[in-house]
């Protein structure tokens, strides 16, 4: 699923993007916040972000 995401606000070492969720959806993540370090372009005002969901049984096991 892509996650839609617009520029917030700016603070000393990071970027605040809130999400914008689909029509008639709640919001699956909220806020984001990415260092600025990470971001090629500054000037970015939107992002999207792809999560894949993993089922149970696709997911590593911790060993002991």
């Amino acid at each position: 699923m892509e996650i839609m995401f617009e520029f917030e606000k700016e603070t000393k070492n990071t970027v605040k993007f809130d999400e914008v969720p689909e029509s008639g959806s709640d919001p699956i993540i909220g806020s984001l916040y990415v260092q600025k370090s990470a971001l090629v372009d500054k000037s970015t005002d939107s992002l999207s972000l792809t999560l894949n969901l993993k089922d149970k049984e696709s997911r590593p096991t911790a060993e002991n």
